[in-house]
């Protein structure tokens, strides 16, 4: 029988409902507080640092067992089962707080709720593959593939994340694994740069599919609660014929390109 430590704590940024957006069917979404990367687009800047926030009225985070946690998710049970939902654990990035994830994940999987996982997959692969058991599906930001402008625009170096990514070639477990890559105007929606990612997404053999998803400038009246400087400031959404040509480029290696 496997022991769930109930009584370890995390940081919780918050929980959501219903969400459609983050996995199959409803699902209830855990959101963690903290995240290693440092992304210029990030839209959930309140998610960056690992300790709850304080930003006039409004908190930002905090500490929760894992007993409490899944107390939260059971009152989504009913819904889950109807639509085919589930629950998904995302950030900040789950995998900075890999014990606290793995036992919600536990007890997900206990009690049979569908689950996946939204992450950066920055961290060491024996965290990675210990969780990896107790997911149904996990998406992946696969932002850049180029090392330096990954530096630029993220703050860490991606050479960890591209080796975890084809680490999941031969992992065990049933799970689902989709690549998720957001387009950046001036970032990384050149054809080399989409060409790099659309080669290297296709040496993924448990690859389901891989999304592209438009820049947006949600999140943005938050850095200013914080007080902190937004620096994409003047950048817009890609149009929806830009995100074609993207999509178009990426297809070449990845047939099954959304």
């Amino acid at each position: 029988m496997v022991m769930i430590d109930n009584d370890r704590e995390g940081t919780v940024l918050r929980i959501e409902r219903s969400s459609i957006h983050d996995g199959d069917g409803f699902r209830t979404v855990v959101f963690l507080k903290g995240c290693p990367l440092c992304c210029q687009w990030c839209s959930t800047p309140e998610s960056q640092k690992f300790e709850p926030e304080q930003a006039g009225e409004t908190r930002y985070g905090s500490r929760m067992k894992v007993e409490d946690v899944i107390r939260e998710i059971r009152k989504d049970s009913l819904f889950f089962f109807i639509s085919t939902g589930g629950v998904t654990i995302s950030g900040g990035e789950p995998l900075a707080q890999p014990e606290f994830t793995k036992a919600i994940l536990q007890n997900c999987k206990k009690e049979c709720f569908n689950t996946a996982m939204e992450t950066t997959f920055f961290a060491s692969w024996e965290q990675i593959s210990s969780i990896l058991p107790y997911l149904n599906t996990v998406f992946v930001d696969l932002k850049l593939v180029s090392r330096e402008k990954h530096i630029a625009f993220c703050g860490v170096d991606n050479e960890q994340i591209l080796q975890n990514l084809l680490h999941t070639n031969d992992a065990e477990g049933n799970f689902r694994l989709i690549v998720r890559t957001p387009i950046v105007p001036g970032v990384n929606d050149s054809e080399e740069e989409l060409e790099k990612i659309g080669a290297f997404a296709a040496s993924l053999t448990r690859l389901r599919h891989i999304q592209l998803l438009p820049y947006h400038r949600l999140g943005t009246g938050t850095y200013q609660k914080l007080g902190r400087p937004y620096l994409l400031e003047g950048v817009k959404s890609p149009s929806a014929g830009e995100m074609e040509r993207c999509r178009a480029t990426v297809r070449r290696f990845v047939e099954n390109t959304v």
